[in-house]
């Protein structure tokens, strides 16, 4: 059969059988078993079960439990009340004041779970029902909600960069030092943004506390410290090439099983629970990739993705108007997909492309997830919308309108690093010449 109706018909499949509702999981394997029959390939088993052993058996692959338990345990102690009891006294007279609390609580949580929808729903119900009744304008409190809660794809150690590691095949490590720049740039301007827009808007924000000793801030601040030196600590390790990412997980695992005992919110249910919701995230992951694996043999044996790359080829396409075309593509299929899926659905395709352009892998996964964070901002399934639309009971398309400087600043993020790739790459390669 022509590659091009091949492909047309399994598009149309992979939609068709995702708006019934479908698991990802399991659409990605129909496909790939639709995508063999039509190539006409007797040996589906055999090719299934090496593929989905092979996808799912990696060492690498050990770092995405861990990461995710060690968010689980710490999820289920006091950090999320102690984030705005220990930042809100030292925030307290810049500009924007409390809704940096947002912000920064987004980022240091994001360093914690990894998830994007876990860091809008942790940090917004703590932060959004306090800042509404002290008289911040809801604009403002859901915008920097929806648009902070991003930064979990991005700040390490994300799920979705361990996930794109694992399909380019290169050094999750890497990537989570070249996410740490890219992390923090967002976080400058989403706070630089908030302090601009205070700046202009003095009547509609309240009258600040009054002022708070310094003791009286290191006091609130101090059940911060432990938490937050686990997070260097476990982020240095992989930064000063001490750990690798699965040997830094298992020591995020032990401090957070530790930090949670010391701190009395460890018990035999909230052990269990850590447990259960981590193993059910990571299975659904892992279900993910496997599907995504088979998909990409499948494709393989198509021919598709060779095509694809020689009609880019032949187009003389840029690689700055390949981008261009990508991040078009990638923020449709985020209104419609949650981030990991875009990720794992698309890889088999569109690496083959973006390595016919030359242009550097791990560069592309930091740009990649910053296109896939436009995605979680935008209707009509945009993930934080759903999280701040079930948090508030707001209507979506408002909470939409709210984010949408927000979605423009990532969309400048994604376009300041294409412009200087050293944001991301800079750091990889001081690390590497050490």
């Amino acid at each position: 059969m022509d590659q091009g109706l091949m492909m047309i018909l399994l598009t149309v499949l992979m939609f068709g059988i995702l708006s019934l509702g479908v698991w990802v999981g399991a659409a990605l394997f129909i496909v790939g078993f639709a995508a063999l029959m039509l190539n006409e390939s007797s040996n589906l088993g055999m090719i299934m079960s090496t593929t989905t052993w092979g996808s799912t058996s990696t060492w690498t692959l050990t770092a995405l439990p861990l990461f995710v338990w060690m968010g689980e345990i710490l999820f289920r102690t006091r950090l999320s009340k102690d984030l705005f009891s220990g930042l809100s006294p030292w925030l307290n007279h810049v500009p924007g004041r409390l809704l940096h609390v947002n912000i920064l609580g987004c980022g240091i949580f994001a360093a914690v779970s990894g998830s994007s929808a876990a860091t809008v729903a942790t940090i917004g119900k703590m932060t959004a029902p306090e800042l509404e009744k002290r008289g911040y304008p809801e604009s403002m409190v859901l915008g920097t909600l929806a648009g902070s809660g991003t930064l979990g794809l991005l700040i390490p150690p994300s799920i979705i960069l361990i996930v794109y590691g694992v399909s380019a095949e290169i050094s999750i490590s890497r990537l989570f030092i070249a996410g740490a720049l890219p992390g923090l740039m967002l976080v400058a301007l989403f706070m630089g943004y908030t302090m601009i827009w205070s700046s202009l808007n003095k009547d509609k924000l309240p009258a600040a506390d009054a002022h708070i000793p310094l003791v009286e801030k290191f006091r609130a601040s101090w059940k911060l410290i432990p938490v937050v030196s686990l997070i260097l600590f476990v982020l240095g390790s992989i930064y000063a090439g001490f750990a690798t990412a699965t040997e830094a997980a298992v020591i995020g695992v032990a401090g957070s099983l530790v930090l949670s005992w010391l701190g009395k919110d460890m018990n035999w249910l909230t052990f269990r629970e850590s447990l259960m919701g981590a193993t059910k995230t990571s299975c659904m992951i892992m279900f993910i990739l496997a599907g995504a694996a088979f998909l990409t043999i499948a494709m393989g044996f198509t021919g598709i993705p060779r095509v694809l790359a020689e009609n880019i080829s032949s187009m003389n396409l840029s690689p700055g108007w390949l981008l261009f075309a990508l991040t078009i593509f990638f923020i449709v299929m985020g209104c419609f997909l949650d981030g990991i899926s875009v990720v794992v659905l698309t890889t088999s395709v569109v690496l083959p492309m973006v390595e016919q352009a030359g242009i550097d892998l791990l560069w592309f996964g930091i740009f990649l997830v910053m296109v896939v964070e436009m995605a979680q901002v935008t209707p009509p399934v945009g993930f934080n919308l759903f999280v701040l639309q079930g948090l508030t009971g707001k209507n979506i398309i408002l909470i939409a309108k709210y984010a949408v400087p927000f979605f423009l600043l990532l969309m400048l993020a994604a376009l300041l690093i294409s412009i200087f790739p050293e944001i991301a790459t800079w750091l990889p390669q001081k690390m590497t010449e050490r």
